[in-house]
């Protein structure tokens, strides 16, 4: 078992128990988990592989996976940004899988 397979199964039961589950597409869950991993090494925590991180942990609060925009992005879109957690429904096809805009501020990003 690859490490992001082991850390799906650590992570599936925590965010399924709070409503979010992974995507049903696993390749494309796997690869966000390697990147998540990735930048854990590079970075030591584990911010969204979809954004640029700066590499200062404070300022990227608001990225570390999940990050605070996952919860109105599945309500909204039935999807996070990165597609990585998503609603039952969005799994099931019940809801559109449409483009999820980013939410962080661009402010952020300086």
């Amino acid at each position: 078992m690859t490490e992001a397979e082991q850390l799906l199964e650590r992570l599936k039961p925590i965010q399924e128990a709070k409503g979010f589950f992974f995507s049903n597409d696993r390749e494309r869950v796997l690869e966000l988990l390697d990147a998540l991993l990735l930048n854990r090494k590079r970075y030591g925590y584990m911010c969204c592989p979809c954004r640029l991180a700066s590499g200062d942990r404070e300022k990227d609060r608001d990225i570390i996976c999940p990050c605070e925009y996952r919860a109105p992005d599945v309500a909204e879109y039935g999807s996070c940004y990165c597609n990585l957690y998503v609603s039952g429904d969005w799994n099931a096809g019940r809801v559109a899988r449409v483009y999820v805009p980013e939410r962080r501020p661009p402010e952020k990003y300086l």
